[in-house]
């Protein structure tokens, strides 16, 4: 057994993860987003880490993770051998392809490698020294949500020491997909990386990978700008393109000149829905929501209870309206009439930006992005725009009701342009 040759880290890795590297070093944050296109050797990177960190520590441990199981011995096991090799430590490792496992022979640490057919499995995943400090879920957008990947990091992250959880994935094309949603929220212990080939060597991608590259940038923007650089495109159907989310800090939202207020009522199982905004430059910035089904007045009441200016109400059940005059806000009615809903959308589909904050108002970011057209069948879309899921939407349209009815947008129908 002869000891790992001495390599420099750095001189295997993009320099676009040099920082990420550096971080996972200091132990500043425990969860890592790693996205990006095609080539931008994100995959790479964590096997590489995971290797390196478990031959420095033998208190660690890791274990690869895909949604499906049977895609684990051509990917995620393959790779970390790749890695394996790099760090000029074949000697030092047995693999076992029938488990599959990878073993570190001077302290028998291991690699294993798992199926999320059932998150509940890995409750009964243990290690029989140290803990299990790198996980990584490989393509992670294949799961069903956060919710899954959190019940599985529960099973998995016991015992004291620092833990390192890799999420790698290509963006899905709707802003709406829950993994791009869920990696736009801040989070403390977590870091979001976005990567693309462009920031590898070419000699490391080879002159047929690039020309498939160019191929598609010429050939298929859309598809290219998803692919290869990781970008959210949409994929056609989405109505609002304009759409941003990003957090708003408290000294911005203090600045705003105007804040528009607007309230949908909701009855049954639909949610009442406040929702407060303000325009500038032909900028919608979303930043208050509340949402709650089944709630009463007086409950509203006491959630409102900081607001003090103007509300535009929804006015299809007047009587409403009257409960919350008599408990003080400022309430007037929508005006509606035939076209309204039309015109309103066409207004906030003309807007520069429509930008929300997804932690204050995850409701407003969650409709907003999700909102499509509806499919014919044919490849095509059936015409108007679709009553459901719509709730903060219609609120944001009474908001800007007077504003709209006052001055002309220029709507720029982004699908006719392809962006």
């Amino acid at each position: 057994m002869t000891a790992p040759q001495k390599i420099n880290f750095l001189d295997l890795i993009p320099p676009s993860f040099h920082s990420v590297h550096r971080d996972i070093g200091e132990c500043a944050h425990t969860h890592y987003a790693l996205c990006g296109g095609r080539g931008s050797c994100k995959s790479s990177f964590v096997s590489l880490e995971i290797v390196r960190g478990i031959m420095a520590d033998k208190n660690a441990n890791g274990i690869a993770v895909r949604k499906i199981g049977r895609n684990i011995r051509e990917t995620v096991y393959e790779q970390l051998l790749w890695a394996i090799d790099m760090l000029g430590a074949t000697d030092l490792w047995d693999s076992r392809v029938s488990i599959p496992e990878l073993v570190y022979r001077p302290t028998g640490q291991r690699i294993i490698f798992r199926g999320a057919d059932d998150p509940r499995k890995f409750k009964s995943v243990k290690c029989s020294s140290g803990i299990m400090k790198y996980i990584w879920f490989e393509e992670a957008d294949e799961f069903s949500g956060i919710c899954e990947l959190d019940m599985i990091n529960q099973s998995l992250m016991r015992g004291e020491g620092d833990f390192f959880v890799f999420y790698t994935y290509n963006p899905p094309r709707s802003a709406a997909a829950w993994i791009n949603t869920e990696f736009s929220r801040p989070r403390a212990d977590r870091l979001t990386h976005r990567s693309d080939y462009r920031s590898v060597p070419r000699e490391w991608l080879g002159d047929a990978f690039l020309a498939e590259a160019e191929y598609l940038k010429s050939s298929d923007s859309r598809r290219y700008r998803n692919e290869y650089l990781g970008e959210i495109t949409g994929t056609g159907a989405e109505i609002f393109t304009n759409v941003t989310l990003r957090p708003l800090d408290d000294g911005q939202i203090a600045g705003f000149d105007r804040i528009y207020r607007g309230i949908d009522w909701g009855y049954g199982a639909d949610p009442f829905v406040y929702i407060a905004a303000a325009l500038e430059n032909r900028t919608l910035y979303i930043f208050d929501e509340y949402w709650k089904c089944g709630a009463g007045f007086d409950e509203i009441a006491a959630a409102l209870e900081h607001v003090n200016g103007l509300i535009t109400a929804d006015s299809a059940e007047p009587r409403s309206n009257d409960e919350l005059r008599a408990r003080g806000f400022n309430i007037r009615g929508t005006k509606k009439g035939q076209g309204s809903i039309e015109y309103g959308i066409r207004m906030l589909c003309g807007l520069e930006r429509i930008v929300i904050d997804p932690v204050r108002c995850p409701n407003a970011a969650r409709e907003f992005t999700g909102y499509k057209f509806v499919s014919d069948g044919n490849g095509g879309f059936r015409g108007g725009y679709p009553d459901r899921d719509n709730h903060t939407i219609d609120a944001v349209r009474y908001a800007l009701e007077e504003h709209f009815s006052r001055r002309t947008v220029k709507f720029v129908d982004r699908r006719k342009l392809g962006i």
